[in-house]
């Protein structure tokens, strides 16, 4: 046994499998030509960010779309910072957003464990055989050894880091190793880079072409004094083990690049294509700075899952963030499912996309728009369970009526776009339900004040009369409009406003007292649709009621 499989064997004495074991353990995955593995590999550490979202939207599309392999790996090797239950959280959310993965952690899957802790014996085994063959080695700097390092860097301006010259343990001589091993010095173990900072090193990037960097020299730490991985470390060794043709990540994962591609080339791994994607930005005081977690409430998905906007809105605006020709795909197919339309890396801007908030609430009120009312109903009564418990009560008081209600002005060429998200739902709709009507009723009821409650109460008593309530639409409102007319009221708003002294109002200011009476608000989804389904009785047991309040006045 050589010194260096001494050295290997005191730190791994229960590993006993090859990297060669491994290789036969995790075969290349056998799947269609041009297929493509992706992953998303999020830390349990809080909510799941908007850019994440975005992240495993597009992994996951390109994977399906080429028939290939979409998974999920927690990588936990933080343990400092994980906050329990937030890993089954994540699934959870991307479920929600219709993003599940082929493999994970809950699902399973032949290229498992998919949680970075389980995978300790994978990574012992890679970093036995570096040992055995120089390209790691153990460091017992202590946090103080370290911090005059750094100290002494900063005073001379130089590179921080443990490289080089700064690279103490990297000169022990094997017995030295062996005797502070067998003493019981605690030790991490660092990669031993060749890396020259004037070298240059080359990366083709999908998205972004061909790019160099200056080569790693740094000698980091891939094991830790608690035996678990780095994320650099993990993130090569489970790529490559787990298969992963397509590394899709975050541009500010780049500066790590050059310590990404030297691992891979130490450890004769067949390096993946990695496809940086851009950082969601926002505008703030005129700067542009990323979507912050500290800072910014719609970075977090809960943002948006809270407030009720439709999954299907959310979702579409993350595919207008990915690829440049989406929002002509969608001029053309307008109500085409947006996982029709195939993205493609060339596509993908290489600037971070300014966040738009404006523009998710239009997308989603044309997605609402367009939405059955069986759909919508069902999505507002799960939405309404988990975060709105007085709406939840409302819908499940008659689902069947408040389908009716939803679905005003909704199965035609050019629907109604009345609604932005489920939470603005109640507030637009609550005269319908007696009890909120009463609730308005009680407020105040808006009428202009150029008529005297003497006129109201004759208007209403004539439209009661008039029993203009069993018409069709067209005839309904012609009937409207002659009773307006004959009461002094202009047909056309322009005839109004050219002789506003020859006329009471318009049309409009008649159809709102009406409106006003009946419903306790001047704004209302169509009105003669909300007649209908209120039904005449009601209808007129809310005009008496105004008739008899305005009596008492």
């Amino acid at each position: 046994m050589t010194n260096k499989e001494k050295i290997a064997s005191l730190i791994f004495s229960n590993i006993k499998e090859t990297i060669s074991d491994l290789e036969m353990k995790y075969p290349k995955r056998n799947l269609p030509e041009g297929a493509i593995v992706t992953r998303f590999a999020p830390s349990p550490t809080g909510f799941l960010h908007t850019g994440s979202v975005f992240t495993s939207l597009v992994s996951a599309r390109f994977a399906k779309q080429t028939k290939g392999v979409f998974f999920l790996r927690l990588e936990d090797t933080d343990q400092k910072r994980e906050i329990e239950g937030s890993g089954d959280k994540v699934l959870e959310q991307l479920h929600i957003f219709g993003i599940d993965p082929d493999e994970s952690y809950i699902s399973g899957g032949e290229y498992g464990p998919y949680v970075q802790s389980e995978r300790k014996s994978i990574y012992h085994t890679v970093i036995k055989d570096m040992l055995i063959k120089g390209l790691a080695y153990p460091c017992f700097c202590t946090h103080e050894e370290l911090s005059d390092i750094r100290k002494y860097q900063e005073e001379h301006k130089l590179l921080p880091g443990y490289y080089q010259k700064f690279a103490k343990c990297r000169t022990l001589t094997d017995e030295e190793v062996i005797q502070r091993i067998e003493n019981g010095d605690s030790c991490v173990i660092r990669f031993k880079s060749n890396g020259f900072e004037e070298n240059r090193v080359d990366l083709y990037d999908a998205i972004r072409g061909h790019i160099q960097f200056p080569e790693n020299i740094q000698d980091i730490v891939i094991m830790k004094t608690d035996l678990l991985p780095t994320y650099h470390f993990a993130h090569v060794v489970d790529d490559h083990f787990m298969r992963t043709t397509h590394v899709t990540r975050g541009e500010e994962w780049m500066p790590s690049v050059p310590i990404h591609l030297e691992l891979f080339k130490a450890l004769k791994f067949e390096l993946p294509v990695y496809c940086h994607f851009p950082v969601i930005m926002k505008l703030d005081n005129g700067n542009r700075r990323k979507l912050s977690k500290r800072k910014d409430e719609e970075a977090s998905v809960d943002y948006f899952l809270e407030r009720g906007y439709p999954i299907e809105g959310f979702l579409e605006y993350l595919m207008t963030l990915a690829n440049s020709n989406f929002e002509e795909w969608r001029i053309q197919n307008p109500q085409e499912d947006i996982f029709k339309f195939d993205l493609s890396f060339e596509k993908m801007s290489l600037d971070g996309a300014l966040f738009d908030l404006e523009k998710i609430k239009s997308i989603s009120k044309e997605r609402l728009a367009h939405m059955s009312a069986d759909i919508f109903a069902k999505n507002a009564l799960d939405y309404a369970k988990q975060y709105d418990p007085k709406f939840c009560k409302v819908i499940e008081s008659d689902f069947k009526y408040f389908k009716a209600i939803i679905n005003i002005e909704r199965d035609q060429a050019k629907p109604r776009k009345d609604y932005e998200k489920y939470s603005d739902v109640l507030a637009i709709i609550d005269f319908m339900y007696d009890d909120y009507y009463t609730e308005l009723f009680n407020q105040g009821l808006e009428f202009k004040e150029q008529f005297s409650n003497n006129l109201l109460i004759e208007l209403l008593e004539e439209y009661k009369n008039n029993n203009g309530l069993q018409l069709n639409q067209e005839e309904w409102f012609g009937n409207l409009k002659e009773m307006a007319v004959n009461r002094g009221f202009a047909a056309r708003g322009k005839d109004f406003k050219k002789n506003p002294e020859l006329y009471i109002g318009t049309v409009g200011d008649y159809a709102e007292i009406i409106r006003i009476a009946t419903c306790a608000k001047r704004n209302t989804p169509n009105f003669y649709d909300v007649l209908e389904i209120l039904g005449k009785e009601k209808v007129l047991s809310r005009i008496n009621k105004t008739i008899d309040f305005l009596k008492k006045q």
